[in-house]
């Protein structure tokens, strides 16, 4: 694969602005792989030349890079790429359980997608989100307090071209592609929509209300 000069073009222009934004071009390393991951789908071979080239790397120091970050894929994944966490506490509440039943009912195993491209799986070790146990994310939106019922329901919408809304954060789910992009730097004016915090993240603070409760002061 070789990108068209039209890609070529509009993947220069975008570089540029996000290089432009670091004192150091080698900086920008990691948004860069994203926005090719924006294009590709995954972190490409031209995707990585591209880099080295754009940041005056190497292609061995940009492959280093793509290759120790989970996020960054090295196969085409899905239009929703869907992580399961399986880290201690999601997993005793019940996220073993949702991996196992996920997988079968998929068909798919661990950073595979299934035939039609629609959906990929992965086996998370933290979505950060320990409240919601079991959580699962689709291109890194939340889903709280997941069953493999819900968990397969889910995965059913998304392939069937469903409306489906994360539990949490914008009400529009974008593509792998489209997430790839806003990680790059390159915002889709969604950053503000919805609620972050919700239920149980917001019980300390609660608590601490209540008290009369507040933070030391410097």
């Amino acid at each position: 694969m070789t990108y068209s000069p039209e890609i070529r073009e509009r993947l220069e222009r975008d570089a540029k602005e996000i290089i432009g934004r670091y004192p150091k071009t080698r900086s920008a390393l990691l948004p860069l792989l994203h926005l090719v991951q924006s294009e590709d789908g995954y972190v490409s071979d031209d995707g990585q030349e591209f880099c080295a080239e754009m940041l005056g790397l190497s292609k061995a120091e940009v492959t280093g890079v793509a290759t120790f970050y989970t996020m960054y894929k090295r196969k085409p994944v899905g239009d929703y790429h869907v992580g399961v966490c399986i880290n201690a506490l999601c997993a005793v509440m019940g996220g073993d359980e949702i991996w196992e039943e996920l997988s079968e009912h998929v068909g798919v195993g661990h950073d595979e997608a299934t035939p039609d491209g629609k959906v990929s799986l992965e086996r998370l070790e933290c979505n950060a989100a320990c409240d919601f146990a079991p959580v699962m994310m689709v291109n890194w939106e939340f889903f709280d307090n997941q069953t493999p019922a819900s968990a397969k329901q889910l995965v059913d919408d998304l392939r069937d071209g469903k409306d489906v809304r994360p539990t949490r954060g914008p009400k529009k789910l974008c593509t792998f592609k489209e997430a790839s992009r806003v990680l790059a730097g390159l915002p889709d004016d969604q950053a503000g929509d919805g609620p972050s915090a919700a239920g149980p993240s917001l019980e300390g603070l609660k608590v601490a209300k209540a008290n009369g409760w507040k933070a030391p002061e410097a």
